[in-house]
């Protein structure tokens, strides 16, 4: 399948992420500070970078895990319809998480994964989002913490794709179409 042609134009440089990291790793680190071990659950493929970055920065007893759930496939639109792809495998139930999301569009993703894993009993569940787009919000839901809120754009970079290309720019860029 051929896509068209596009360019990137940076929108959020990779120091700008790198240091908003940072203090979210702080805010993170003070909500959690009491924890035995924050399991830090990713969910894929987007969030990987992001994971990998943030878990660093974290001064936390820490355990990763991922979960991959789609709403979006191969488009640029969400279908609304989400689908687990990849469960756990640990277990959570009595244990404190974080959910590390890539970007809150809808947030019919981040509002599904929310209540399955909810459903296993967390003593604690809290979220963060590298990205915010609230104007595409059409499920009320918001992460506890934020990296960057956004304009309606397409995005790609530091992880997040389009159609499985871009993941490895350092930074996030805004695609326009030519």
């Amino acid at each position: 399948m051929s896509h068209p042609a596009y360019v990137i134009d940076e929108l959020i440089s990779a120091k700008s992420i790198a240091a908003r990291i940072e203090t979210l790793a702080r805010e993170i680190h003070d909500r959690f500070k009491d924890t035995d071990k924050l399991v830090v659950v990713g969910l894929l493929r987007g969030s990987f970078v992001f994971i990998a970055d943030l878990v660093r920065e974290l001064d936390l007893p820490v355990e990763v895990d991922f979960l991959e759930a789609s709403s979006y496939g191969d488009g640029m639109e969400s279908s609304r319809e989400v689908r687990i792809l990849k469960d756990l495998r640990g277990e959570i139930g009595g244990r404190d998480v974080l959910v590390v999301e890539d970007i809150v569009d809808t947030g019919f993703t981040l509002s599904h994964v929310l209540h399955l894993l909810e459903s296993r009993s967390p003593a604690r569940i809290e979220t963060i989002a590298l990205l915010d787009k609230p104007t595409r919000r059409e499920v009320d839901i918001k992460a506890t913490w934020t990296g960057f809120e956004i304009p309606d754009e397409f995005v790609v970079g530091y992880g997040i794709d389009y159609a499985q290309r871009n993941r490895n720019l350092p930074y996030i860029g805004k695609v326009r179409f030519t």
